[in-house]
């Protein structure tokens, strides 16, 4: 069974328990790493503040565009821009489709772009979707160790 550690980079407190609670009906083993705002996303990325001592980065990165302190357009740019992070799939799970949002977001290298469903059934399918295709089928890079 493949084992993944997810970050997921998410402010609102019912999303998180939709998104967790579908990760956890899924037949993968799930690691998730919850952080509500964009600032400590990159913290924890960077191992630098209090995750210094992290050792291993996720294989996935679900980033939500409207957080506090820094946005996810902004974490997006400096995972991107970052020769040890810019492996890591990203995949904006957000409730804007703006298409100033989605087109940022892809010309910043996103993976894929979903927005959020309003209906909570519609919602929890969409994340196993996510975990159906990303996880399952997907070959998911893992950086390479010289």
């Amino acid at each position: 069974m493949k084992h993944i550690k997810i970050l997921l980079v998410e402010d609102s407190d019912g999303d998180i328990v939709l998104i967790t609670e579908a990760l956890e009906e899924g037949r993968v083993c799930n690691d998730v790493i919850v952080i509500k705002d964009g600032y400590e996303a990159i913290q924890f990325l960077e191992r630098t503040g209090p995750y210094g001592k992290e050792r291993r980065s996720p294989d996935l990165i679900l980033l939500d565009v409207n957080l506090p302190k820094m946005n996810g357009h902004e974490v997006l740019l400096r995972i991107k821009n970052n020769a040890t992070l810019q492996h890591i799939p990203v995949i904006m799970l957000t409730t804007s489709s703006d298409e100033k949002d989605i087109y940022e977001a892809y010309k910043n290298h996103v993976n894929c772009y979903i927005t959020k469903p309003v209906d909570v059934r519609k919602f929890v399918d969409v994340v196993a979707s996510i975990e159906s295709f990303w996880i399952s089928i997907v070959q998911i890079p893992h950086k390479m160790r010289y």
